[in-house]
């Protein structure tokens, strides 16, 4: 319900092999941090994209995943010769395969969870130092009971996602956060500040 949503590419390198790839949500944090690292060490490439909570609302959050993810796939330095992709068809001319629950079929469709899923994490560690009453650092934004209670109990902030409907039926509560000069952003988790 809260910020961008994230997508990665990667590029595994077969003479590199990473062991433990599996669906992001099957990991516990400290191995998705582990092999998030190993990753983007091995591989030939990666990348990783966001589209924010402006765009999820003026669009919906799969045309917003789609954007991210080409985002991601335009950054890579390595071009693929083929795309496999979680469930989703997107606007290229690479070709591709969709997988339906792709992250659990394919080391490659993992590692870019994996990479995806950790980089988000660590960009809501951020914006829990922002927001500390919303627990970002343990829920991750999405809509758990205490999430819930927060955003009764305070609004919404101007980066919560106002087409979802919990965050709508919270109220407005961006132009009292412009009005007492909250921070709009954290650093993001690869700024050079790091």
């Amino acid at each position: 319900m809260f910020g961008p949503v994230v997508a990665a590419a990667v590029i595994l390198d077969p003479s590199r092999q990473i062991r433990g790839l599996d669906d992001s949500k099957k990991l516990r944090p400290e191995r998705r941090e582990e092999l998030a690292v190993r990753i983007r060490e091995r591989a030939l490439g990666w990348a990783v994209a966001e589209v924010d909570a402006d765009r999820i609302d003026a669009w919906n959050i799969h045309r917003a995943s789609c954007q991210a993810m080409l985002h991601a796939l335009a950054e890579l330095k390595v071009t693929p010769d083929y795309l496999l992709i979680d469930a989703v068809r997107l606007e290229t001319a690479i070709p591709q395969k969709p997988l339906i629950h792709g992250d659990a079929r394919s080391i490659s469709i993992a590692a870019a969870s994996i990479v995806a899923k950790q980089w988000r994490d660590r960009l809501m560690d951020r914006w829990a130092g922002v927001y500390p009453q919303y627990g970002f650092d343990h829920n991750r934004g999405y809509a758990t009971a205490d999430h819930l209670q927060a955003l009764r109990q305070f609004g919404p902030t101007p980066h919560h996602r106002f087409s979802f409907a919990p965050v709508r039926q919270a109220g407005c509560w961006a132009a009292s956060a412009i009005q007492t000069n909250l921070p709009l952003a954290p650093a993001r988790p690869g700024d050079a500040a790091e």
